[in-house]
């Protein structure tokens, strides 16, 4: 039965975050129907709307760990660790891009933070790494340039939502302008970069 539940619990997810990256206003009715469910069934698994955004925006948290995890495996140099770590969080944050701008509105910002400390403590290790060995070089310590890194994807989902940077484009920069903020000389940055994820 907890199998059935938690199927159902995920498909609500699912279809949720379709109807709400198309029509962010969407209410618990619509993504109800959408889900071929009633509206009763949505609420038992998510009491409020907030609640339903505060699942998605842990879903998204949880993504972003798993694909930074995953970038980092057996990758030696920290400046191409740092490079696939931000393409890497750039693409599952682009497929949740409008779901973010519209969790700042119902879910605190600060608990988004809180949602993303595992990814920030991985990524302050593996510019630490960098740091000690002299492939990075800043002022910051390593844990502010995390916090450093995780704007600039923030920054630039804004602006692609805002039509002011595209999806494609955003992606390589994040990664250039993090390894930059970390000291990688910019041309050095956009050769790794274009290595990893050829125009």
């Amino acid at each position: 039965m907890a199998g059935r539940a938690d199927a159902n619990r995920r498909r609500i997810m699912d279809i949720a975050l379709t109807e709400l990256l198309r029509d962010p206003d969407a209410s618990m009715d619509q993504i109800a129907r959408a889900a071929g469910v009633v509206r009763r069934t949505v609420y038992g698994h998510f009491p409020s709307r907030e609640a339903l955004m505060s699942a998605l925006v842990d879903d998204a948290a949880n993504a972003v760990e798993l694909a930074q995890a995953e970038a980092l495996r057996d990758v030696d140099d920290p400046a191409k660790a740092l490079a696939r770590s931000m393409l890497a969080a750039w693409e599952i944050a682009d497929g949740y891009r409008l779901l973010i701008s519209l969790a700042q509105r119902s879910v605190t910002v600060e608990g988004i933070h809180r949602r993303l400390e595992p990814v920030r403590r991985e990524c302050a290790a593996m510019l630490q790494r960098g740091l000690d060995e002299g492939r990075f070089a800043s002022p910051l310590p390593a844990i502010a340039l995390a916090y450093i890194r995780e704007q600039i994807l923030f920054g630039l989902l804004q602006a692609v939502n805002e039509g002011v940077l595209s999806p494609a484009e955003a992606g390589r920069s994040a990664a250039v302008t993090a390894l930059t903020a970390a000291g990688v000389p910019a041309e050095e940055a956009t050769e790794l970069v274009a290595g990893l994820v050829p125009a």
